[in-house]
């Protein structure tokens, strides 16, 4: 791996700690870095701990181009109490009694969520309603219903049920899409179930390719900026195509180049140094850019 210099282009892959929101989180790495051209790819709420894929520099921009929309998550929710935000940093609002509430139950609910589902989001999201986010909405006293969505569940796992006089928790795995709320499965499963619920832990295990394994402290990073250099992300992302001398010419400029015969979707395009230029995909008899990264 190339020394890592405030200009370099990369992605770093953050563990992030609870309490900390994604946009602190960000604000460090910057400092780490030395570099404000830092972004963030997939929000999370500052209970939650785990993956944060964030881009330094040109890698910013390759960031919408990864394939980050599918996520995994462990949770843990607790039936027998509402709270104002659908999870432990709200206030209960209600609870209610979980004896009459049986295994059997909760694993016959927890099955309707598996799959393509309309869920509604949490009113304390980010979710902007005419140009305010919600959560600010919510704070400032106003009543936010947002519009339900479509989303996947395509795992939705019960790894414990652990049951007490006053409440049930259970711990959660799941595999979902982009704009899936974990904290509305755990307001909605209480729902289901006639006693409430809400989410008390949050840990995101994976954010497409990018998992635990490679994801590192802020502690640990301020000893070691380990890094992932954008020209090893882009070929371990999408095919390859080397190009020659004057293919290379083209494409920083991003012109069009016939006769490539790319694979559908789009290919990083290298030139013969090994540096990675651009994103191309075909389009008819050519192959266009979809993002240029050198100037």
């Amino acid at each position: 791996m190339p020394d890592f210099t405030p200009s370099s282009d990369g992605i770093v892959v953050v563990d992030k700690p609870a309490g900390m929101t994604s946009h602190s989180v960000v604000a460090r790495v910057r400092r780490l870095a030395g570099t404000r051209k830092v972004g963030h790819a997939g929000t999370l709420d500052p209970m939650a701990t785990g993956v944060l894929v964030a881009g330094l520099n040109r890698a910013t921009r390759l960031l919408g181009h990864l394939q980050l929309a599918d996520k995994s998550y462990d949770a843990t929710l607790r039936l027998g109490a509402v709270t104002t935000t659908d999870d432990a940093e709200g206030e209960v609002v209600s609870t209610a009694a979980v004896d009459g509430v049986t295994a059997s139950a909760i694993t016959a609910t927890v099955a309707a969520y598996r799959g393509v589902i309309s869920q509604v989001p949490s009113a304390v999201s980010a979710i902007k309603v005419d140009g305010k986010r919600a959560y600010e909405r919510v704070r400032a006293g106003e009543e936010v219903v947002l519009k339900s969505r479509t989303v996947t569940v395509s795992r939705y796992d019960i790894l414990d049920i652990r049951v007490t006089e006053t409440w049930i928790d259970i711990d959660i795995s799941v595999d979902c899409s982009s704009g899936t709320y974990i904290r509305a499965l755990a307001r909605d499963l209480g729902a289901d179930l006639g006693v409430g619920g809400h989410l008390t832990a949050l840990r995101r295990t994976r954010v497409g390719s990018f998992d635990l394994t490679a994801a590192h402290t802020l502690e640990s990073l301020a000893e070691d900026f380990v890094w992932l250099p954008i020209a090893d992300v882009a070929a371990g992302t999408f095919p390859r195509y080397d190009a020659d001398v004057e293919q290379a010419a083209a494409i920083r400029t991003g012109r069009p180049l016939p006769g490539l015969n790319l694979p559908v979707g789009q290919t990083a395009m290298f030139d013969p140094s090994g540096t990675f230029l651009a994103l191309y995909e075909p389009h008819g008899p050519l192959a266009k850019p979809t993002a240029v990264f050198v100037a």
